[in-house]
């Protein structure tokens, strides 16, 4: 056995505890998994009839520390789907080995999750955007390098070697492409560099990444996206331009206006999603 196998065996069984657990609270299956960034934590509370379950409960998973996380699972009905919700998610800034990332998508794909939404607050690299910008994220840039996939591979939950040019499914991104009337904030579609914080780029790193073809900046999402494909879950993503990234404009980057921007834009992005999950059903029946 290596040192790997010896640190985490994380084959099918291990993450099957966590599914036990939470289908003991429930009496549905959950079609559509929500993970939400800094601008769409409220949307938790529009769940109906919600099961609430904190993460330290669930046996096998990890436990939130960011003080804005509220750090438990909510299940219930949201616009008309059954939804498994995060309200808080897990980043590799909190100390987290890269393995260990992969808990949360694996516990909705024993959940029987048919696809999953991403939401975050990304900083904005292309010039073109501004903030209060939606970004549908199209493909990804992975600066840190690293795979929650490292380590050995159970094939019964994926393969070894999987390929990821749909990670950000082509189908619902047209589905939200087609919405965006809908919706008074402007929607793009780009790239996502992604980084593991929990500082913010510098303005060198921000000129490479815009050369190397990103849109936008952020410390979250990938390592979700990357184990939802190796799974065969379908994944959207979607990040607020919260600020412009670092170097872009004259201004200071920090996350007050990340905040600020995020609470200006919740109620908007709300409404968007709540399009979104309205139109799925239609979406999956083509």
């Amino acid at each position: 056995m290596n040192n790997i196998e010896m640190k985490y065996n994380f084959n099918l069984e291990y993450f099957e505890k966590s599914a036990d657990y939470v289908k003991s609270k429930i009496d549905f299956k959950p079609q559509t998994a929500l993970i939400l960034g800094s601008a769409l934590g409220s949307l938790a509370s529009d769940i109906k009839n919600p099961v609430e379950i904190p993460y330290e409960d669930i046996p096998d998973f990890l436990v939130s520390t960011v003080k804005s996380h509220a750090g438990k699972l909510i299940l219930g009905e949201l616009y008309g789907r059954k939804v498994v919700c995060m309200s808080g998610r897990f980043h590799d800034y909190e100390g987290y080995d890269y393995e260990q990332l992969v808990a949360p998508v694996r516990l909705f794909k024993l959940l029987g999750v048919e696809n999953m939404i991403l939401t975050n607050a990304a900083g904005g690299i292309n010039t073109g955007y501004k903030p209060g910008d939606l970004m549908i994220i199209r493909d990804h840039i992975n600066l840190a390098g690293a795979s929650p996939l490292r380590g050995p591979n159970d094939d019964r939950i994926g393969p070894r070697f999987f390929d990821v040019c749909n990670a950000y499914d082509e189908g619902l991104r047209t589905l939200a492409k087609s919405l965006a009337k809908e919706c008074s904030l402007r929607i793009q579609e780009g790239v996502y560099a992604y980084q593991t914080g929990p500082h913010f780029e510098t303005p060198a790193e921000i000129r490479f990444l815009r050369m190397a073809g990103a849109d936008a900046a952020g410390m979250s999402t990938v390592t979700e996206a990357l184990t939802a494909a190796h799974c065969g879950l379908k994944t959207l993503a979607i990040s607020l331009i919260s600020n412009m990234a670092a170097g872009v404009n004259n201004n200071r980057v920090d996350g007050e206006e990340v905040d600020y921007v995020a609470a200006q834009s919740a109620k908007e992005f709300k409404k968007y999603l709540s399009s979104i999950l309205a139109h799925m059903e239609s979406q999956e029946d083509e």
